[in-house]
């Protein structure tokens, strides 16, 4: 089969999937032997429709986590930052909950998800230069869950700190410096931070599937300013084909620009150490090794926009997928499954659930509960196996047209304390629980957070 008959292909499936999951607006891209390739469907919004083109901007989430990292990276080859140096070397007077943490904390902590407090802090400090310095005066109230450099676990907040290091090496906002330093030298002139830059150009909004499955406009559209290193940008599907290239390739632009030196990006893609669910951490890039192949990859979500982006560096192949529905992730994962059978003959093998004791997978059940924005994950023994549902707590901060909870859910033992959802909305995301000292339930990392169980469990 050709290419082209691929792509006829996937785009057949994509359609499929935008009804399938309720997906307003699609802009797909690939890379493949270094020829780009660009599927769009739908519309911008439901209440205003225009159609999805190459150049709508979508938010892609933290996908721009990547972006920070590439920066901090660029600030090192210039010597201008320490990856493993004390964050204080550079915001004297950071102030977090654990003073050890504060004293100890390293840049490095902050690009791999080891800082150790809680992360998923979206604090408003205004549209104002001094955002991200507000922002960072706050994080002083984060319990801190784990010791620096000891468990991963996602942190929004850690991203926002290492953009405020950008700012203080510098000398600039984090905005103007990631310009400066890495979109303009790539060429990527479609890719924003500011709403006031977005608005004067063709960009997709959010949509939520509330009940009877009707499909509504997102609120807010931006996020907050003191976010943006987290989960700021908008971007093109060309841009982000665009920054594919750059990573994949020996550091130079298009045009041929050396921005950062080919070692630098390769190790970027190295492990660093273990994540969640058999996913390695590099330098802001989660690894997964499939097939023979490495994945390096990052999504994103936002209020109502969710965004998938991968690349295997040897087989020069990328893929990215942006869609303006907070239900995107489902149909960004299936075009991947989709994209690695058909293009690279990767087809990923589903774990079987175990055969336990109902004694054994009853001791599992209990509230497991998140930091800050209180979501609560609720297993229950229902005398046949686990059923999961979530609460999904304050989600005020960042939404004002939250998506109804989600139903019931069936889950299954698929290893040693590691666990899966079989069905329902969340199908295929995996939790583990993590032990203490003691071989008692610590936590359950599940959606990459940490929950603690509100009963101790034995």
């Amino acid at each position: 089969m050709t290419h082209e008959e691929r792509l006829s292909q996937l785009a057949r499936r994509v359609e499929e999937l935008m009804e399938e999951h309720r997906v307003p607006g699609v802009a797909v891209g690939l890379i493949v032997d270094g020829h780009e390739h660009v599927i769009t469907r739908g519309v911008t919004s439901v209440e205003h429709p225009l159609p999805v083109t190459e150049d709508t901007l979508f938010q892609i989430g933290s996908t721009t986590k990547t972006v920070t990292a590439t920066v901090l990276v660029r600030l090192e080859e210039e010597g201008r930052v320490d990856l493993d140096a004390p964050v204080r070397r550079y915001l004297p007077d950071l102030r977090l909950q654990d003073p050890s943490a504060a004293e100890g904390v390293t840049v490095r902590h902050l690009l791999t998800h080891t800082a150790g407090w809680a992360g998923d802090y979206f604090e408003d400090t205004g549209d104002g230069d001094d955002a991200l310095r507000r922002y960072v005066e706050g994080m002083a109230q984060l319990p801190q869950l784990t010791p620096p450099g000891t468990v991963w676990h996602y942190n929004n907040a850690a991203f926002c700190l290492a953009g405020r290091v950008i700012e203080a090496v510098t000398g600039q906002t984090y905005e103007t410096a990631v310009r400066e330093l890495l979109l303009e030298p790539l060429g990527m002139e479609q890719s924003f931070f500011f709403p006031k830059e977005v608005m004067l150009r063709r960009f997709a909004v959010g949509h939520v599937v509330m009940e009877e499955e009707q499909v509504v406009v997102a609120h807010p559209w931006p996020i907050p300013r003191s976010s943006n290193p987290a989960g700021g940008l908008a971007s093109s599907v060309r841009d982000q084909l665009r920054y594919a290239r750059f990573h994949m390739g020996d550091g130079r632009s298009d045009a041929g620009r050396q921005v950062l030196r080919p070692e630098s990006l390769r190790r970027m893609q190295e492990p660093v150490l273990e994540g969640a669910d058999g996913q390695q951490m590099g330098l802001g890039w989660m690894l997964r090794d499939e097939g023979g192949l490495r994945f390096v990859q990052h999504g994103g979500t936002t209020n109502g926009q969710c965004s998938t982006f991968w690349m295997v560096p040897q087989r020069r192949f990328a893929l990215t997928v942006l869609t303006n529905c907070d239900r995107g992730h489902g149909l960004g994962d299936a075009v991947s499954a989709w994209v690695k059978e058909h293009f690279l003959g990767v087809v990923a093998s589903e774990p079987q659930p175990l055969a336990v004791s109902a004694g054994e997978a009853a001791r599992y059940a209990g509230r497991y509960r998140s930091p800050v924005v209180g979501q609560v994950y609720e297993l229950l023994w229902t005398g046949d196996g686990l059923m999961l549902q979530v609460h999904p707590g304050d989600l005020s901060a960042v939404s004002s047209t939250p998506p109804p909870p989600p139903p019931p859910m069936p889950v299954a033992l698929i290893g040693p304390d590691r666990i899966m959802i079989t069905e329902g909305p969340y199908k295929g995301i995996r939790g583990e629980f993590l032990r203490d000292q003691d071989g008692r339930i610590a936590w359950l990392r599940m959606g990459l957070r940490l929950h603690r169980p509100e009963a101790r469990q034995d």
